[in-house]
């Protein structure tokens, strides 16, 4: 998930074991970080718009057009 193009990346949450942070089937957008995705982390933008590391397996990366999302970076 560490691909440095100009698209927002988007990921959805389907585990968040002692997480409580995290909102199953909730979709998050993802910033890039190479170190993190080396140590088996994303960097996710929650709700206030912070980021922070989660573990990369409790997320499925999304393909999603454009139109998406520009939406879901919108509402951030």
């Amino acid at each position: 998930m560490a691909d440095h193009d100009d698209d927002p990346k988007f990921a959805l949450c389907f585990r968040n074991d002692e997480s409580e942070d995290l909102e199953l089937r909730k979709v998050y957008r993802i910033l890039p970080d190479d170190r993190a995705a080396e140590e088996g982390y994303v960097r996710v933008v929650d709700e206030s718009g912070e980021d922070y590391l989660y573990p990369a397996s409790y997320f499925i990366p999304l393909t999603l057009p454009r139109e998406a999302q520009a939406a879901l970076a919108a509402r951030r």
